[in-house]
């Protein structure tokens, strides 16, 4: 569906058809920003294509199975504290509503309490803004006991700030004695305490889930694996270049927030070595910080990770707007999107670009600073991976150390041991002694070196 301009003398609303279960419609109020002002001339800011914002809001809603009904663009110059549009745009609204049919009108923002009641009793309809759209998908999606407690916590922790004074006939006993006594508990105030009885319940369960994500963290640390962890905006193509890294079989869709749980596999390097791969929610524009919080568990992943790689589907109109997203959130987790040591840019589905185009793609990647690279991958077609994978690589061998040792062949424990704890990079077997080339971790290189003899290598393979 196309959207439409919803400004003044735009065209007029379509006529309703036939009444569907579940007709959505989907209202995009995005704020006029001035070529002169504070925010336009922000570093940080990156002005987002309306058209693509609203077809995307669109998409959330295809997500949950809603049939958009119509998708207009209604442009604001400011925020209204009461029904964060203006006036006129509420009334033609409510007008295409009616003409529509539709059930629910999703807005394209993040609404207020009071802003969101005032506009279900203008609209006459249920209204969702963008954070409550997002957490229905994310409470449908989630598999997992994990994902399902996290879902939930943040849910209650929106619904919480919403709970509307509909039931305050409904007092409980009054509390005191005689006429001295205040009112009792009210309903609002009952359904108060038991959201946050419920949140503090799933905080300690998520605590437990922390607990045992540090065990099996500690677990991997054992041994010679470094983690890799693919982060980037919702349908970036992360579950896809996650099943060719890895030979696997996870969900992989062109759909919003296919996957949810995360997920880990072993990833082989070109050079032998093995590295454990870590594929993660998706990130939004705007995504609500109740998420950003409750996935805090989840997203330790990332935190702890040795190398990030950030998916970009850079055959989006608005990818740099999406990078902009994506950063904003690692910023949130505390991690630097400029640190080129550990964030490597990938710049996904070039699959879809024609061969001048993609000339045109790689010099403006050539262009870019050294310590700053971007490779050039198609996930699906699987061009670009070995380069891919020789620069993760390069990555996870440069927080090691690679050593040189000469070890005797009847010193089978210590062969296992190296075998166990380090990146065996090349072995050969010299008159009863094997001269090895091993890769180590900094905790394990002074073991290496004084329980073997091990010197540091001249030139790594």
């Amino acid at each position: 569906m196309e959207p439409r301009n919803f400004d003044g003398d735009a065209d007029r609303p379509r006529s309703a058809g036939a009444k569907q279960t579940g007709r959505v419609l989907v209202i995009g109020p995005y704020l006029r920003v001035r070529a002169g002002s504070a925010d336009a001339q922000s570093e940080s800011y990156v002005q987002r294509d309306a058209e693509a914002r609203l077809d995307e809001a669109a998409g959330l809603a295809r997500a949950i199975d809603l049939v958009i009904a119509d998708a207009i663009i209604a442009p604001i110059s400011q925020i209204r504290p009461a029904t964060y549009i203006g006036k006129g745009k509420v009334e033609e609204i409510a007008a295409l509503a009616k003409s529509l049919d539709v059930e629910l009108v999703v807005m394209d923002c993040a609404l207020a309490p009071i802003q969101q009641r005032n506009l279900e009793k203008e609209l006459h309809a249920k209204v969702l803004d963008r954070t409550g759209l997002i957490l229905e998908i994310f409470g449908r999606r989630a598999k997992t006991k994990e994902g399902s407690l996290q879902v939930e916590l943040a849910h209650l922790n929106y619904q919480r700030s919403r709970l509307v004074r509909s039931w305050t006939h409904l007092e409980r006993q009054r509390g005191g004695f005689g006429f001295m006594g205040g009112p009792g508990e009210t309903q609002i105030e009952a359904d108060r305490r038991l959201i946050q009885e419920r949140i503090t319940k799933l905080e300690s369960e998520l605590k437990k889930v922390q607990a045992t994500r540090r065990l099996h963290r500690a677990g991997r640390q054992r041994v010679p694996y470094r983690v890799v962890a693919l982060v980037g905006y919702t349908n970036a193509g992360k579950s896809t270049l996650f099943n060719r890294l890895t030979r696997a079989d996870v969900q992989a869709a062109d759909m919003l927030f296919a996957t949810l749980d995360p997920t880990l596999r072993a990833l082989n390097l070109p050079h032998g070595g093995k590295a454990m791969l870590s594929d993660t929610v998706g990130f939004i524009s705007n995504l609500p910080t109740q998420l950003v919080a409750a996935f805090r568990a989840t997203l330790e992943e990332v935190l702890e990770a040795d190398v990030i790689l950030h998916v970009r589907d850079i055959s989006h109109e608005d990818a740099e707007a999406q990078q902009s997203d994506v950063d904003a959130v690692l910023r949130q987790l505390g991690i630097n999107p400029d640190d080129s040591g550990r964030i490597i840019e990938v710049w996904n589905k070039i699959d879809r670009y024609d061969v001048q185009q993609r000339e045109e793609l790689l010099n403006i990647a050539a262009r870019r600073p050294e310590d700053h690279p971007a490779m050039l991958v198609s996930a699906v077609s699987g061009e670009g991976i070995d380069a891919l994978l020789a620069a993760i690589e390069e990555r996870l061998a440069a927080k090691r150390t690679t050593l040189d040792l000469s070890i005797d062949a009847a010193d089978g424990a210590g062969i296992s041991w190296l075998h166990r704890n380090s990146e065996v990079l090349a072995k050969e077997l010299h008159d009863g002694r094997f001269d090895m080339t091993v890769r180590v971790d900094e905790t394990k290189r002074d073991i290496v070196v004084n329980r073997f003899d091990a010197v540091p290598h001249l030139s790594a393979p």
